[in-house]
């Protein structure tokens, strides 16, 4: 490989010939072959974004030449855009502070400027890394920021709009089966009758709580804690920047965001980025019971349940000619189950800000972005190619009805929960169904068969006012 040599403040260090990064990256390249995992890319886009606000809000003090910050303008929105991902090279398990993560984006930006300029990489002139590119800024502030930033865009962005669509197809389905009615389940037994369209927009309202759970998440990371450099003092900085440099952010994102009202809380403590994590294992519990309900419902379909069927996306077996599985749900299934480990990673590295500083924040933002990531992925795959495709087997829902014991439930009022009870116990002995036992006894109950048929319809139980004689539990 053809390199070239650049100088750190440790001295010289051969780089590959072409690459923008210098010195300090490839000796951290060289120290964390840990995962063969980078740091994710919209923490490295984010970073692009912090570099080129930090230099337009340094010229606009009268701190930084507009020449060298229009370089660093150019070189940094290129990074954000993603035009250099592949110059960032180093694994996730590094310093604890991002600090080689900072260093790769000040080289990167730094040879980049001089590259624009017509000079040759490692020259340093007319942008150096650390007095141009980091000016007024310190890896332990700009690295939390370009986590907030990435992880507030990535929600914004991606879960927000992927939730919203499963919470649309849900609440369309409820629609279309709201005519459906079948038998509830209580304790994976048989329960009295619900519509299928109400389990469906159960589904719905879990999905559109989640959605409000992810705005509250975002609004817990609004803060940002770019300006407190090394300890949250703000030494080195212009106390004028952060604001000016924020602003400037918070236009290019799109979103809110604003200055840490207290820099060693913000710089010290990932409180907000632990909220957000728990707001999605919050999340990923309700797509987990979504998902695994509709397994159930599915299941079968001709020895189970089946009062429902999921588009068929791939054999199921590579035994059993015909079968099909449910593998849209188990992929988000085993997706939550990944958010809910990952909460317990973002807790506990968290949990380990000792004093100014949490040394454990490219792992904490690694795990919280692929949260993020994986169930944006997930929950669009299940609105697309399960969710919108689903079928109701009406015929199955009706038949489950009537040789249903629950039903007798809606006697309670008519004939007491006893003699129900004595129905219940002899339909499950006979197998004969009660509207049948009944009707043999309608003067032993003493009932009409207009009363009997009022009591059994299984649409009049779905309604609100429905049972309120007769109590009982699940």
């Amino acid at each position: 490989m053809n390199t070239r040599t650049e100088t750190d403040s440790m001295g010289n260090m051969s780089v590959p010939a072409e690459a923008l990064y210098g010195a300090s990256t490839q000796r951290a390249v060289l120290n964390f072959p840990v995962s063969g995992r980078c740091v994710p890319l919209p923490v490295i886009h984010a970073y692009g974004l912090i570099k080129w606000a930090a230099a337009c809000a340094h010229e606009g003090l009268g701190l930084l030449p507009a020449d060298k910050a229009a370089l660093i303008g150019q070189a940094a929105l290129e990074v954000a855009e993603g035009g250099h991902d592949a110059q960032f090279v180093i694994d996730i398990y590094q310093t604890g502070s991002g600090t080689s993560t900072n260093m790769n984006a000040n080289e990167v930006i730094s040879n980049r400027a001089c590259q624009i300029a017509g000079k040759p990489l490692g020259a340093k002139e007319p942008v150096h890394p650390n007095d141009h590119v980091n000016m007024g800024q310190s890896s332990n502030d700009t690295f939390p920021t370009a986590v907030h930033i990435a992880v507030a865009q990535e929600l914004n962005e991606r879960f927000l709009p992927a939730l919203e669509v499963l919470q649309q197809a849900l609440t369309a389905k409820g629609g279309e089966f709201w005519d459906v009615l079948k038998i509830g389940r209580t304790h994976l037994m048989d329960a009295t009758p619900v519509r299928l369209g109400q389990e469906f927009k159960g589904y719905a309202r879990q999905a559109e709580l989640g959605v409000a759970r992810v705005r509250t998440a975002l609004s817990a990371i609004m803060e940002l804690p770019l300006g407190g450099t090394a300890v949250g003092t703000g030494l080195n900085g212009h106390p004028e920047m952060p604001g000016r440099a924020i602003a400037l952010i918070a236009g290019k994102a799109g979103l809110p965001f604003r200055e840490a009202q207290d820099h060693f809380e913000a710089q010290s403590a990932k409180d907000g980025l632990v909220e957000v994590s728990g707001q999605l294992k919050t999340v990923a519990t309700s797509l987990f019971k979504i998902a695994n309900d509709l397994r159930w419902l599915s299941s079968g379909p001709q020895c189970a349940i089946g009062e429902i069927s999921l588009p068929a996306t791939q054999p199921g077996s590579s035994i059993m000619p015909g079968k099909v599985n449910p593998v849209m749900c188990e992929s988000l299934m085993q997706v939550c189950a990944r958010v809910m480990g990952n909460d317990t990673t973002v807790t506990w590295c968290a949990a380990n800000g000792n004093l100014e500083l949490n040394v454990m924040m490219p792992a904490l933002a690694a795990a919280l972005l692929e949260s993020i990531e994986l169930l944006t992925n997930a929950t669009t795959l299940l609105s697309r190619r399960c969710v919108d495709g689903i079928v109701a087997n009406r015929e199955r829902c009706t038949s489950f009805i009537e040789h249903s014991l629950a039903m007798v439930t809606g006697l309670n009022s008519k004939i007491g929960y006893d003699k129900a009870a004595e129905i219940a116990k002899l339909s499950a002995k006979t197998g004969t169904p009660v509207r049948q036992l009944c009707l043999e006894r309608l003067s032993e109950l003493g009932i009409t068969e207009a009363e009997l048929n009022e009591a059994l319809d299984p649409a009049r139980m779905t309604k609100p006012d429905a049972g309120m004689v007769g109590g009982g539990g699940g």
